[in-house]
């Protein structure tokens, strides 16, 4: 009776320790996945605040310098 009991107790804690394993492995594989996500981040942040990605970004959308004249050119084919 003793031995059923004792063993039970290591059944018990031997799937308690694999449980806890895999609960950190599963944290770990998301502590992984949000640093390189972190370092994508950052790289964009870094590359958004160069001075000549902001001013090909606001050429993209149509913005001019003060004092630049601004052209339209019309009757291109469609691509």
């Amino acid at each position: 009776m003793v031995l059923t009991v004792v063993i039970g107790l290591y059944v018990q804690h031997t799937l308690s320790y694999l449980s806890t394993r895999s609960q950190a492995d599963h944290q770990r594989a998301i502590a992984q996945r949000l640093a390189r996500q972190n370092a994508l981040l950052v790289k964009q942040e870094n590359s958004l605040n160069d001075p000549s990605t902001i001013v090909r970004e606001a050429r993209a959308l149509g913005m001019v310098r003060p004092g630049e004249r601004p052209y339209v050119i019309t009757g291109l084919p469609n691509p």
